[in-house]
């Protein structure tokens, strides 16, 4: 078969007539409801039981998954220090109330009751929980970054290797139908040996003010820095689909617009303190939270609609989610190159962006033979001997599984069912973001931001 006839074996094209139901349970961070497409895979022989530790987004994502599939995962214990959270967390899993802690510690105290351990806490606290679960001899479901520390990272994968366990890195991306088709494509050898990759992540403006300006990850010293927090998915992704050790990495980033010397002059240090250009910021708290509601998963709102509004400008006027983006203590890039050569002269360039309109990751792969270029929603492939007619794949399409259009471009979901197959067999192959090919990637990001603040190329050191 040519490389023209494998692109068309690997299927796509366009999207098809199926039918498809929305999820009870899975929603996006506006809160809508995701499609789920129905088709049978791995179900268990019993639902695989979990605890989960911190019930914030990426916690209740994972809940949701359970709600959704009961037969596969039962979450039988939370650990969550806001009350609201693990109150309602625990109501939605109908946990025990033996079994609803306050810190993770707590969890430990008691014997093991549970498969498996979601480590979906702050970035700083994932290192102590999830070695403590590996000791317990538990299964370990690991948000991302696996630590703000390189030494904690190789420390978690020494441990997990050690005693045996699975430890599963939430490095969504590799399970989203899209970067799955794109992955199979290059290595079915469709467009030739790959020789060079562009790949931009676009935060998205709002986003970037949201988590990195005013949210949780605004001060990386007390966090993790952005091409972590943020990008380990991407530098995994290139990892995933180059298909080759990293070299050296460089890297160059800085804090250019959401710093004092930008703020307008009329501004004030909250935007509900009378700000006189609040009505023409495209960042004002009052227009993104209040009047647009978007973002509002943090805000841990009351359960009656009708209370919001008051609800809303009380976090604006007390919380760092209130405060003008330029008056902030952040130190976070806004734009971030990272140049990556990889075994036998394979480069990548990566750039995160913050100040785009959309999000959404693009992708341009240069082969030997032919071309990718993709957004995740469409991506279009070339052979260089039809360089007219190129094949199309549209992300829908690729959605031929139960869990293929949750969060992450299907991702988060497929990672959830990978998960439970791997911990119900106890057969971690079944998984393609173990920890002992996820920490590449932040060995990656260590390297570049070893980089970026000493303007240095670095070596990576596996």
């Amino acid at each position: 078969m040519d490389r023209r006839g494998s692109l068309k074996a690997l299927g796509g094209i366009v999207v098809g007539g199926s039918f498809f139901a929305w999820s009870g349970c899975a929603r996006t961070e506006d809160d809508e409801p995701l499609i789920l497409p129905a088709s049978d895979g791995f179900t268990p022989p019993e639902p695989v039981t979990a605890i989960t530790l911190g019930a914030g987004n990426r916690g209740r994502v994972y809940g949701g998954f359970a709600r959704e599939y009961p037969d596969h995962l039962d979450i039988v214990g939370v650990a969550e220090p806001i009350p609201i959270r693990r109150e309602r967390y625990a109501e939605a899993m109908s946990i025990a109330p033996e079994h609803q802690f306050v810190t993770w510690e707590h969890v430990f105290d008691q014997p093991r009751f549970a498969d498996a351990v979601i480590v979906s806490t702050p970035d700083d606290l994932h290192y102590g929980p999830c070695m403590r679960a590996l000791e317990l001899g538990y299964d370990v479901l690991l948000e991302k970054p696996i630590s703000p520390s390189e030494q904690e990272c190789r420390d978690i994968l020494e441990l997990a290797q050690r005693t045996g366990r699975t430890v599963a890195v939430c490095h969504v991306l590799r399970y989203a139908p899209y970067f799955v088709k794109m992955r199979e494509i290059i290595q079915s050898g469709a467009i030739g040996d790959v020789v060079s990759v562009q790949h931009m992540e676009p935060i998205e403006a709002r986003h970037m003010a949201h988590s990195y300006v005013r949210g949780n990850w605004h001060d990386s010293s007390k966090t993790t820095p952005i091409i972590l927090a943020k990008s380990c998915h991407d530098l995994d992704i290139l990892r995933w689909m180059v298909d080759r050790p990293v070299q050296r990495v460089q890297a160059f980033g800085e804090l250019s617009w959401f710093v004092g010397s930008n703020a307008p002059t009329g501004s004030t240090e909250r935007c509900t303190d009378g700000c006189a250009v609040e009505a023409t910021c495209p960042f004002s708290a009052l227009r993104i939270y209040q009047r647009q509601r978007r973002m509002l998963g943090v805000f841990d709102l009351p359960d009656d609609r009708a209370e919001w509004d008051e609800a809303i400008l009380e976090r604006l006027r007390t919380t760092n989610y209130g405060r003008c983006v330029y008056r902030m203590e952040n130190d976070q890039p806004d734009h971030y190159v990272t140049n990556l050569l990889f075994e036998g002269e394979v480069t990548a360039s990566f750039s995160m962006e913050a100040l785009t309109p959309f999000g959404g990751r693009r992708t341009r792969v240069m082969g030997s033979a032919g071309y990718i270029e993709g957004d995740m929603s469409r991506m279009r492939v070339w052979d260089f001997m039809a360089p007219d007619d190129p094949t199309e794949y549209e992300s829908r399409a690729l959605a031929n599984d139960r869990f293929a259009q949750s969060g992450h471009g299907g991702g988060d979901w497929r990672l959830m069912a990978n998960f439970v197959e791997a911990v119900a067999t106890q057969d971690p192959s079944v998984l393609t973001s173990s920890i002992d090919v996820s920490i590449e990637s932040h060995l990656m990001g260590f390297a570049a931001e070893r980089s970026r603040r000493a303007n240095s190329v670095e070596v990576v050191e596996l």
